[in-house]
């Protein structure tokens, strides 16, 4: 897969599982919570998803400038970045929206279900658990060669495993 693609996206050609209009308010909720640069927002809406959803940058950023235009958060240089804070208007917009942040917040919940291993022999469940598991043994040490190698000794492994499933 190269970089980017499928991200931000529950599956190919499926659409994303909050529209641009439930992004953006979900992304003032966290900012209301917390000053944030864009990336955090991404990295949090992962989490709070439990990885089911990766909004990518090419998403977050037109809508924080979105929050921008609208007033809803004001923007301060932190370094080379900017964080987003937010303004009274902003406020005043989670409170009018406060039945729709609720709609959103199930909907995250939902997709944090979906992903969880009740079901041990669901493979897809299975899959995103295993490609979870090596982005963060990678974030956690990126610069180790030797965890790198320990995890494609894994994966060569797994793979083998799984192609002689296909011979028995």
């Amino acid at each position: 897969m190269g970089r980017g693609e499928g991200r931000g996206r529950s599956g190919p050609g499926r659409r994303r599982p909050l529209d641009h209009g439930a992004l953006r308010l979900l992304m003032l909720k966290l900012i209301a919570e917390t000053p944030r640069h864009g990336y955090e927002l991404i990295r949090e809406i992962e989490t709070r998803t439990g990885g089911a959803y990766v909004p990518s940058p090419g998403v977050i950023y037109p809508a924080l400038e979105a929050l921008l235009d609208l007033g809803w958060v004001r923007a301060e240089a932190d370094g080379s970045r900017r964080s987003f804070h937010m303004t009274e208007a902003g406020e005043a917009e989670l409170a009018a929206e406060g039945e729709t942040l609720e709609r959103i917040e199930a909907r995250l919940a939902d997709l944090l279900d979906s992903n969880r291993p009740e079901d041990p022999q669901d493979v897809r469940g299975a899959m995103w658990r295993l490609r979870h598991a090596v982005r963060e043994a990678v974030r956690a040490n990126p610069d180790d060669p030797d965890l790198r190698k320990a995890l494609a000794d894994i994966l060569a492994e797994a793979q083998e495993r799984i192609t002689k499933l296909d011979e028995s």
